[in-house]
């Protein structure tokens, strides 16, 4: 699977470079996510920009990832995820589950917000 991990600041992001998030494709997807959610306090961003089509082994895949994020009390969000890849995510009722952003600045905004938000407590 072509995945690209960049880290910006404490930020990982990981870029899916796959049209296609599949059953063929998910168990990769699967073994970079619990590298990337190991730290306590991680905060993973995922870039599905260039993904056009997931099922629901990719979005296994995703809860995963989101499960092991807070478990590690971290943060997980979505980026640039197509029509059809949020309309799947509607109807399985996951987009409220899987936060989605329209770009990474506004995923990054959100992890601040939060901080900020858990320090003012």
């Amino acid at each position: 699977m072509n995945l690209l991990v960049e880290e910006v600041n404490d930020i990982k992001v990981l870029r899916v470079k796959e049209e296609r998030v599949d059953s063929t494709k998910a168990p990769d997807l699967k073994a970079q996510l619990l590298i990337l959610t190991k730290e306590e306090g991680c905060k993973v961003i995922i870039d599905l920009s260039k993904t056009k089509y997931i099922d629901s082994s990719g979005l296994g895949a995703l809860l995963l990832g989101l499960r092991q994020a807070r478990e590690a009390y971290g943060e997980f969000a979505l980026i640039g995820a197509q029509n059809r890849v949020k309309s799947l995510l509607q109807i399985a009722q996951l987009d409220n589950v899987l936060r989605n952003y329209d770009n990474e600045f506004e995923a990054v905004e959100s992890f601040n917000n939060k901080e900020k938000a858990q320090t003012e407590e």
